[in-house]
């Protein structure tokens, strides 16, 4: 079992900036892959990054590449996404997820935070 809480949402203005962070206990998180998701209200739950075990790879959607960066600190079990650049589009709530696999599908992650709010004005 392993546990993630996520943190670091909040309102921010476009173009601005925040760091979310994914905070894992239980089973060591650097077993698995990370990732993070987001879900806009009345929208289905999309990709957004995910990170190797080791974080040696790193992959993203389309919609945030080149603006968002996912990272990892194993010895403190923390997953983080830094987002750069943002847009009121970005506007979600966002999860971080834990899986098996090097995935992009979200229904092959295992374990999952309780999400944290991002909202981007514009």
């Amino acid at each position: 079992q392993v546990q993630l809480v996520e943190s670091g949402g909040g309102l921010v203005q476009a173009g601005g900036s925040l760091r979310l962070s994914c905070a894992a206990s239980g089973r060591t998180s650097s077993m698995y892959v990370m990732g993070w998701f987001r879900q806009a209200p009345g929208k289905e739950r999309d990709f957004v990054a995910h990170i190797s075990w080791t974080g040696g790879s790193t992959y993203y959607a389309d919609s945030v590449k080149g603006r968002f960066t996912i990272s990892r600190d194993n010895t403190k079990n923390t997953v983080y996404l830094q987002m750069n650049s943002l847009k009121p589009e970005d506007t979600a709530v966002y999860y971080c997820a834990a899986s098996n696999r090097l995935t992009t599908t979200s229904r092959l992650y295992e374990y999952w935070g309780q999400g944290t709010q991002v909202t981007v004005s514009s």
